[in-house]
């Protein structure tokens, strides 16, 4: 708990356009991984178009570590398939938590981050003030995989008691 410095809260809102890997569709669910936790969504069925809307929650220790996410097709009798993977760095993310604002009107955008080489952003990604708290809206286009993208939103959760940023 000493290390700890609070919670990044994943909301896995969607897929879009998701690699097909049974006969005429996939069965999705999303793995994400920071360090050693490893955090599972539920599993949509015959969907290339999932609507998770699950929400995750990563214990942060070290905000330089990269958070990973996998794209799988569940299988009953056979290894789950693969349907890509992202990466993405939450380091801009805690610089504007850092920043402690307050009062701003909803909808505000803090920082804008543009997709590059670097980065597995489909889209600009926004930083905002939303209903008093900041969250960051992420299009993630799936690498190794032929096609597809998934929608998340990071939140950072305060604990009581932790290092804090």
């Amino acid at each position: 708990m000493e290390n700890l410095m609070g919670l990044l809260r994943i909301h896995v809102i969607r897929g879009v356009n998701l690699a097909v890997r049974d006969v005429c569709s996939s069965d999705p669910d999303v793995v994400v991984k920071m360090g050693k936790q490893k955090l599972k969504t539920r599993v949509v069925k015959k969907n290339i178009n999932p609507e998770w809307n699950d929400d995750l929650t990563l214990s942060i220790v070290d905000p330089k570590l990269p958070v990973l996410i996998r794209v799988y097709d569940k299988d009953t009798f056979s290894l789950d398939d693969k349907m890509g993977d992202a990466e993405f760095d939450i380091s801009q993310f805690i610089e504007v938590v850092k920043m402690r604002l307050d009062n701003l009107p909803s909808g505000t955008i803090i920082r804008k981050i543009q997709p590059n080489r670097e980065n597995c952003l489909a889209e600009e990604s926004c930083i905002v003030w939303a209903n008093g708290k900041v969250v960051q809206n992420l299009f993630l286009r799936l690498r190794h995989v032929e096609t597809g993208e998934v929608e998340l939103q990071l939140e950072w959760i305060d604990i009581p008691g932790s290092r804090g940023l």
